[in-house]
């Protein structure tokens, strides 16, 4: 079975970033500042940076402990689901991903997917 390389996810990490910064409605309607991790299960691979104003800053290889949003998903799931072939909801429903935040920022969070 074939999986996205990490270089596939750091390019659909940053794809999201730049949807999300050539949004300015996205700004509007999100007001987060919070830390943010993304772990991708099947490469064993972690991402973090942070989600500020509706946009996807400084994302780099490595854990943040520390972060206050935490996403875990696999590597073919984020390459689809940047690529609008795999439905944020969908996936979570089915466990194919999963997010640990605040339940405010649950809220919020589900405005940008």
């Amino acid at each position: 079975m074939l999986v996205a390389t990490v270089d596939q996810c750091r390019q659909a990490l940053g794809d999201i970033a730049t949807k999300l910064s050539n949004d300015p409605a996205t700004a509007a309607r999100v007001n987060l500042d919070r830390s943010l991790v993304c772990h991708i299960r099947d490469l064993n691979v972690t991402f973090h940076g942070r989600l500020r104003g509706g946009t996807l800053e400084d994302m780099t290889e490595g854990d943040d402990p520390k972060a206050q949003i935490r996403l875990s998903i696999g590597s073919d799931d984020l390459v689809a689901l940047v690529a609008g072939q795999l439905n944020f909801a969908a996936a979570w429903a089915s466990g194919r991903a999963s997010v640990k935040a605040s339940f405010t920022d649950l809220l919020k969070l589900r405005k940008l997917l």
